[in-house]
């Protein structure tokens, strides 16, 4: 009866030990994940605070946990089963899908600069700050900020969902479904209270800053004004790191994308989809040996600078197809009337 008890006290143990060991394996698995797709959580950090814009100082905590938990449902209920039915079934798509995604980025941060040069983005700061002076949005434009958030969400969400899988596809191809479940849950929630941590207390910051700044000693009011004086600079420079963080992850993944696609094609059509892919690689392994101790950082900013590069041209050619194609042939047509 012992040897019994004991031999069930070891299979116990021995089962722990596995359990600990797939827990280990999941969280080293999604760590990586996380950190491949940390390109498209930088962009989705820097986005994010853009939403606030015009908010009252005691709505901006419960938007950003709108935002949060709107996140949160699209990356577990929507994009998670979708990207786990299509690497089992259609393992093919997922770079065709990440071609969408990379040319929605390279969008978005071509359209920041062209609104910026056209003169778009001082109409919206204006808008921005004429409600700022009404008090704040009313709940009808908090709803209709929180949905459209939620929506541009989505896309960056699909983005770090569908890189995260792809690399749990790639270092660890004999990973069953449930194994690449569990990883990719994990990734959600992590970088899900990551981006928006780090939002709310970035957004929060000139708050603790009045904060310190009452206070009697004179190294907190020191440190309250200048977090007061600096955060629109910081923000300021965020919003820049954000869009340079779109062209230039945008452009990487049309770039290894298309390399990728290549690969199941043949002839002409896959030697132009892995040509761009290629070149870059080559400059940036040529950088790389030419420049000795600090060779891995210039190539490293080689293939940066690229494909940024390829992400503003992409960029500027749907910003063209969307917008001034668009109003050219209005005016057009309006002087023709």
């Amino acid at each position: 009866m012992a040897g019994g008890l004991f031999a069930l006290l070891d299979d116990v143990a021995a089962m722990a030990k596995l359990a600990a060991a797939s827990v280990d394996d999941i969280g080293a698995a999604a760590g990586r994940a996380s950190a491949k797709a940390a390109g498209v959580v930088v962009d989705d950090t820097a986005v994010t605070p853009q939403f606030l814009e015009g908010s009252a100082a005691d709505r901006e905590l419960p938007i950003i946990k709108k935002i949060a938990v709107g996140s949160l449902r699209n990356k577990l209920l929507f994009i998670l089963p979708a990207a786990l039915v299509l690497s089992e079934f259609a393992p093919w798509l997922l770079p065709i899908l990440l071609i969408f995604g990379g040319t929605f980025l390279a969008y978005e941060g071509a359209e920041k600069i062209w609104l910026k040069v056209s003169g778009h983005d001082e109409q919206a700061d204006e808008a921005e700050h004429q409600l700022t002076e009404q008090g704040g949005m009313t709940p009808e434009h908090e709803k209709a900020t929180v949905a459209g958030a939620i929506r541009t969400d989505f896309i960056l969400s699909a983005e770090i969902m569908v890189i995260a899988l792809k690399e749990v596809v790639d270092s660890s191809p004999d990973a069953g479904f449930l194994a690449r479940a569990a990883i990719l849950i994990v990734v959600a929630l992590f970088i899900t209270l990551a981006v928006y941590g780090f939002v709310a207390l970035l957004v929060k910051m000139d708050d603790i800053g009045v904060h310190l700044a009452s206070k009697d000693s004179s190294s907190s009011q020191r440190i309250g004004h200048a977090l007061v004086a600096g955060m629109p600079k910081v923000l300021a420079v965020i919003s820049v790191v954000g869009t340079a963080a779109m062209l230039w992850v945008g452009g990487h993944i049309l770039l290894i994308s298309l390399d990728e696609l290549s690969t199941s094609l043949s002839g002409t059509i896959a030697d132009v989809l892995h040509a761009p892919y290629s070149w870059v690689h080559h400059l940036e392994e040529d950088v790389h040996h030419a420049l000795g101790s600090v060779g891995a950082v210039a190539g490293w900013l080689t293939n940066t600078v690229l494909s940024a590069i390829v992400g503003l041209v992409v960029g500027a050619v749907v910003v063209a197809v969307m917008h001034v194609i668009p109003g050219r042939s209005g005016h057009g047509s309006g002087g023709a009337h």
